[in-house]
């Protein structure tokens, strides 16, 4: 089985992609491969984002390993908070703060549509392949649900009649913007084998 390093900390995107590979890719954590360094997300787009930290682990590693980074993007806020996703209401990344500040921002727009976008930059050998997925939806007047993290209280996807943290694991990974780039992922992978 083929072990990729996934540049994150976070442990509630490790869960997901893992759920999402169903054992066909064995996935470590920053973290379980021994490096304590954070990587910086100062671009302007996700896709230099996700570049920026499969980069760095290819050069402390020189082991196999992917990126991602994923933003929320309101139509009717010019596509905010988009790259500033996890920091839009400070750098202390309060998913809480984010929250509230975007339902601060839409009080009274009609127009609620949003997509989460996600760019994964896999580096194998060291030659880079991307893989975008998106998921249009919505954003609710209130927070839905408890499940989930960042801002999966108030997005329902299109076709969904809940949240994303209302859903179980499995339900939002037939939505998901993650899942969308996770399977174009894993067919790049097995065209590999």
């Amino acid at each position: 089985m083929r072990t990729l390093i996934f540049a994150t900390n976070n442990d509630h995107k490790a869960e997901e992609i893992r759920a999402l590979l169903k054992n066909q890719v064995s996935i470590i954590t920053l973290k379980e491969a021994g490096i304590e360094k954070d990587i910086p997300e100062p671009f302007d787009t996700l896709e230099e984002n996700a570049r920026a930290k499969s980069t760095a682990i290819y050069e402390w590693k020189a082991m196999d390993c992917f990126g991602e980074d994923t933003g929320l993007e309101v139509y009717a806020l010019d596509m905010e908070p988009g790259v500033k996703s996890a920091r839009y209401a400070g750098d202390d990344r309060s998913p809480e703060a984010n929250i509230d500040k975007l339902l601060r921002k839409m009080e009274g727009l009609k127009d609620r549509r949003a997509r989460f976008r996600t760019v994964i930059s896999l580096l194998i050998d060291g030659k880079e392949n991307l893989f975008e997925g998106i998921c249009e939806g919505r954003i609710t007047e209130g927070k839905k649900g408890s499940q989930g993290f960042g801002y999966d209280p108030v997005f329902i996807p299109e076709g969904a009649g809940k949240s994303f943290a209302e859903m179980t694991m499995e339900e939002k990974g037939r939505y998901s913007h993650r899942g969308i780039a996770v399977q174009k992922l894993v067919a790049f992978l097995s065209s590999l084998v």
